[in-house]
């Protein structure tokens, strides 16, 4: 299987914004987030499915969820709820997307990923939001 580029992010082949990183698991910022503090958590084993995940990946995974949730939680009390999505869609390689919104709609607004991603401001919210 081909390395996906969450699998080059983990490899150090191509950067990203970290917010945590365990031997399991690794956090970062989504560089088209949907809404401010969008974060995606990946296990460290790249399998298209969360069902496939080894048990001790699985569980890695979702700890880390909770940890990243409670930290956007903390970091952004005004909103309602942080969100939680598993795919393996775009990218093959089951992920967690972490989401701090007030309501549904705030989840499918669309980022232009036709510019360039702003790296600053990814860098600041990592700073925030690391723990």
């Amino acid at each position: 299987m081909e390395d996906s580029v969450f699998t080059k992010i983990i490899k150090g082949e191509i950067p990203s914004h970290k917010v945590y990183e365990d031997d399991k698991t690794l956090a970062f910022m989504d560089i088209y987030p949907v809404q401010p503090g969008m974060t995606v958590v990946i296990p460290k084993v790249q399998v298209e499915d969360f069902y496939d995940l080894p048990d001790d990946y699985y569980t890695a995974l979702m700890a880390t969820v909770k940890k990243v949730g409670t930290r956007l939680h903390e970091v952004f009390p005004d909103k309602k709820r942080i969100t939680v999505q598993i795919e393996g869609l775009d990218v093959p390689h089951v992920h967690a997307k972490l989401y701090p919104v007030n309501n549904a709609k705030e989840l499918f607004n669309e980022p232009d990923t036709s510019a360039e991603p702003d790296h600053a401001a990814l860098a600041a919210m990592a700073e925030r939001l690391k723990f």
